[in-house]
């Protein structure tokens, strides 16, 4: 194929995104689960009819992928590379500053930004900060992307961590943060850790988002003292 052709392709891939409400749906989707047509036509403010039309789209270029129960019908994303690329566009997009007009929102808006998952892994300050964390201790090599080391590994199992990656999905991969603008951890590690913290109570999910609330096990996974306290919610 030629890069001409390539180019075309990729441009018209690029335009099942570049609308309002199937970029929603994606975003809404990047919770890991299952949504029905008339869950993500609330979100998106839309119609069922319009919904179903642009599921159709999202579907057939490979960006979402259908599951159906009986007569019920649910769409999610294709896969965690799928969820990476969406949080990535949405990080390097521009970000106009909202004004939080309630302490509901305000704590909503603090609580998304503190952690949250990103498909099936970490995100947020708490995600950035389990990179770093990791970094620093010699776990991650980044001289050449990003790689778990033999102490990354013995320190995964002495979590009682098995990381068994599917087929063609990375070991360990990083995934650009859209409220921190810094790599968090993302691959078949980031979700194993996401699972663990999860399954142990060190996270748990906040009904109606993505958003986590982080428990002081956190520090179970090598966070300095002074993270965990600052990932702790406001009392």
């Amino acid at each position: 194929m030629s890069m001409q052709a390539e180019g075309q392709e990729l441009a018209a891939w690029a335009r099942m995104l570049a609308d309002g409400t199937r970029a929603t749906v994606c975003l809404a989707l990047l919770d890991g689960r299952a949504w029905t047509a008339t869950e993500l036509a609330r979100v998106a403010q839309v119609s069922r009819p319009t919904i179903s039309e642009h599921l159709n789209l999202l579907v057939e270029g490979g960006l979402l992928t259908e599951v159906r129960q009986g007569r019920h019908r649910y769409v999610k994303l294709a896969g965690p590379d799928t969820a990476e690329l969406i949080e990535g566009l949405a990080a390097l997009a521009p970000r106009r500053t909202e004004v939080a007009n309630s302490l509901s929102a305000v704590s909503k808006r603090d609580a998304f930004a503190r952690a949250r998952t990103c498909y099936d892994h970490l995100a947020g300050k708490l995600g950035v900060a389990l990179a770093d964390a990791m970094t620093e201790r010699g776990l991650l090599d980044w001289s050449d992307g990003i790689a778990l080391t033999p102490a990354g590994l013995a320190w995964l199992a002495d979590l009682g961590i098995e990381v068994e990656p599917k087929r063609g999905r990375a070991v360990v991969r990083s995934c650009l943060d859209v409220t921190e603008r810094r790599p968090h951890i993302a691959g078949a590690v980031g979700a194993a850790l996401c699972g663990h913290a999860l399954q142990h109570g060190w996270v748990s999910h906040i009904p109606g988002g993505r958003a986590l609330k982080v428990t002081g096990s956190v520090r179970e996974l090598g966070l300095p003292v002074g993270v965990v306290r600052e990932l702790l919610p406001r009392v």
